[in-house]
């Protein structure tokens, strides 16, 4: 398995900001937010549903990450994406960075991978309040 999700209350825009303060209150900043649904509309013209993928990264573990392995990159930021489901549902999806940084199999990295997707597992919980 490479992500775990969870469905959220709240319009789309309310919860891609919900996501992003409790990111926030576990060290991670959003990097990039890649708008699928208008980019598909303006290459392809094609209507879909909302649906955003937020780069998340905590400085400190991307640095230690960084100097164990400097190609674990290609791996970063930690992907979460905010999209709406066929019954107009908000789904919220976590990369598991255990599953990601075990793809390395470099011990100190399964061991950030590990601290990384507590966090992630913090920041679903605190979606669910």
């Amino acid at each position: 398995m490479y992500g775990f999700t969870t469905l959220v209350s709240g319009d789309f825009d309310e919860v891609v900001t919900r996501v992003t303060a409790a990111l926030k209150d576990e060290g991670f900043g959003v990097l990039t937010e890649i708008d699928v649904q208008a980019t598909l509309k303006k290459k392809l013209d094609l209507d879909k549903r909302p649906y955003k993928i937020l780069g998340a990264c905590n400085p400190k573990l991307a640095n230690q990450a960084l100097e164990a392995e400097p190609d674990v990159g290609l791996l970063l930021p930690c992907n979460v994406v905010v999209r709406e489901d066929d019954a107009g549902d908000v789904v919220v999806g976590f990369m598991d960075p255990l599953a990601v940084l075990g793809l390395v199999q470099r011990p100190e990295l399964e061991a950030l991978g590990s601290d990384v997707k507590t966090r992630m597992e913090r920041v679903r919980d605190a979606l669910s309040d």
